[in-house]
């Protein structure tokens, strides 16, 4: 597993420290905040692709109708 570069036995060393730091009562809470950021980041990339492909989309339809245009 490897995840932007680190390794398994880096993600449970920085597990092991976000345990030691806000203890067990507060990683659900922590679980969910991560949970719905990473949902959000998810969603509002596959918009931005959407919307690229749809810019893209639109300039291919221009030229192909100027280069029809063009030869008309």
């Amino acid at each position: 597993m490897n995840i932007f570069g680190v390794g398994l036995p880096e993600v449970a060393v920085i597990a092991g420290l976000v345990l030691i730091i806000f203890g067990p009562k507060r990683l659900p809470e922590l679980g969910r905040t991560l949970g719905k950021t990473l949902k959000g980041l998810q969603s509002a990339s596959t918009e931005f692709e959407r919307e690229i492909k749809n810019a893209m989309s639109e300039e291919q339809s221009l030229n192909e109708d100027s280069s029809s245009d063009i030869e008309n």
